[in-house]
């Protein structure tokens, strides 16, 4: 999630019919929260407007993230022609759906008079007043913490993973006897995350942003380099279709990973030629698709059962490797506050008044810390939250809206098609959720 460019959108926005609240929202950083490269264009009011590559970067940076790692696992669990399907569903669902918001918003702004839809947020109060605004935000905090309580696990299982208990507790203090290594380094982290969130000024923390792409495409290079060395040396057998269930479980992953509705809509507003946004878009989540399905079936043909939750667990010992490892966990670690942001900032606007509310911010990362203590796989949490979560705010809102906003004057097909989405989210929410709880319950 591009959460800086979020941040600058909110920053220079213009005043909102309805006197709609400052709160634009984005989905997964699934990593990546980035700054976007810096346009050439300019509009009539002199903002900046990005060419056709840079919205291609940006669309990029916004939606790929740590989802990705969980992908070679996932693929294990559905098998690897079941995981390409999915990945490529899932892609198209999250186009259609992510331009269901862009010809909403502009029907709104065109026959309506609505001034600046800016954000997902704005579009729900425009359709349903605060039902909408409020259904928005509650998915939104639901998705953001989400991702941080994922942050929160990649980063003990995987300093888990390379340190051993003895050098662990070195690190971190002896006479913890009773608690589990995983345990260990996540409170070791809770204290300094207490400061990054008690930080008032996102730009503070954008510096990391170009830190944390280098490093997730750097790590995700390292990556299939080795799968197509493991799977040379040995070549594991893979199973292609593992069952139904699984692939209930597979599509709560895929979209996880895939989550960026909330950018849909800042994304398209910095687009100097909008008329090609669709086009653009397009082309940045086929390309993504592939790059995803690649990841997902080298990682899983090249370790075969046994496949990690963490596909960097796969690697072998050695500096590189260790170094790639920590890397992604400082990423994540800085991360975690960025992500954090759309979180506090609806929070303080439903119980502080808008104000800056230290003990709000470190309730809910105290609260952050507390699940991801209770959940031991990281690919079995992506998919409860893409499941139960991104589904929603993925599939079912945008189709919700659109539904409503044009029901006087589509047709029948269109409409059915949009109902079709809405009850394939659900349904997606249901079942997945039920899935994935299973897993983590029997875990």
């Amino acid at each position: 999630m591009n959460i800086i460019s979020w941040r600058r959108k909110e920053e220079r926005r213009m005043g909102f019919e309805r006197q709609a609240s400052s709160s634009g929202h984005g989905g997964e950083e699934q990593g990546g929260s980035a700054a976007p490269l810096l346009p050439k264009h300019h509009d009539g009011s002199g903002a900046h407007l990005s060419s056709q590559p840079k919205t291609f970067a940006n669309i990029f940076i916004a939606i790929v993230g740590s989802g990705v790692l969980g992908l070679p696992y996932t693929f294990k669990r559905t098998g690897w022609a079941a995981g390409v399907a999915m990945i490529a569903v899932v892609a198209f669902l999250t186009y259609y759906s992510m331009m269901l918001l862009v010809r909403t918003r502009r029907k709104l702004e065109k026959d309506r008079g609505y001034s600046k839809i800016a954000s997902f947020g704005d579009l729900g109060l425009a359709v349903s007043g605060q039902v909408g605004r409020l259904a928005v935000d509650a998915m939104i905090v639901l998705s953001q913490a989400g991702f941080c309580v994922s942050y929160l696990i990649f980063i003990a299982n995987t300093l888990s993973h390379i340190f051993n208990g003895n050098s662990a507790r070195g690190l971190l203090g002896s006479g913890l006897p009773s608690l589990s290594l995983k345990s260990i380094w996540i409170w070791g982290i809770f204290p300094f995350q207490l400061g990054l969130n008690a930080v008032r000024t996102l730009t503070r923390l954008a510096p990391l942003s170009i830190f944390a792409d280098a490093v997730q495409i750097g790590a995700m290079g390292v990556v299939m380099t080795d799968d197509v060395t493991s799977f040379l040396r040995r070549a594991p057998a893979a199973e292609a279709f593992r069952g139904w269930s699984a692939v209930f479980y597979g599509i709560g992953v895929a979209v996880f990973a895939f989550e960026g509705i909330g950018m849909a809509l800042p994304l398209e507003s910095e687009t100097a030629d909008k008329a090609k946004f669709g086009r653009t878009l397009g082309g940045s989540l086929c390309f993504i698709s592939i790059m995803y399905a690649s990841f997902g079936l080298l990682g899983y043909l090249a370790f075969g059962e046994d496949t990690m939750d963490i596909i960097t667990n796969n690697l072998g010992k050695g500096f590189v490797s260790e170094l790639v490892q920590i890397c992604l966990c400082v990423n994540l670690f800085f991360s975690f506050p960025l992500m954090m942001n759309p979180v506090h900032e609806v929070m303080e606007r439903s119980f502080a008044g808008k104000s800056f509310s230290l003990w709000l911010r470190w309730a809910m990362v105290l609260a952050v810390t507390l699940v991801a203590l209770l959940v031991p796989n990281f690919a079995d949490f992506l998919s409860l939250v893409g499941s139960a979560v991104c589904c929603v705010l993925g599939f079912v809102l945008p189709a919700w809206f659109h539904l409503r906003v044009f029901k006087n004057e589509m047709g029948l097909l269109a409409a059915a098609l949009d109902s079709a989405i809405i009850t394939l989210g659900l349904l997606l929410a249901v079942v997945g959720t039920w899935s994935s709880l299973s897993e983590i319950i029997s875990a």
